[in-house]
């Protein structure tokens, strides 16, 4: 597995979300009550880039549709028909720096 930056700790304080590519998939990485997850960064509804959505707690809104996750998990939470799930990826912060296992 290879680590990727995403960013500083600072750049992603509590509440806040960014994304990056790495290995050819779209990752997006959260910090959730001081805890960094990453998950997907495409719907699997439309396409959409998640990053744009809305994060409430742990859940993540779509921009487009509305779809609903756990970004805890990458489960889907809500939508009218089943989505794919999102999956999860390994994050690791250290030393002011946070990264990805892709």
């Amino acid at each position: 597995m290879a680590r990727v930056l995403v960013g500083t700790t600072s750049e992603i304080s509590e509440g806040k979300m960014t994304h990056v590519t790495a290995a050819g998939k779209e990752i997006l990485v959260a910090n959730v009550g001081g805890t960094y997850y990453a998950t997907g960064n495409t719907c699997s509804h439309a396409g959409a880039e998640l990053h744009e959505g809305e994060l409430k707690g742990k859940d993540l809104t779509c921009p487009w549709h509305g779809a609903k996750w756990d970004l805890t998990t990458g489960n889907m939470v809500w939508f009218p028909q089943k989505l794919k799930d999102l999956g999860t990826y390994k994050v690791i912060a250290e030393n002011g720096m946070v990264y990805v296992e892709v």
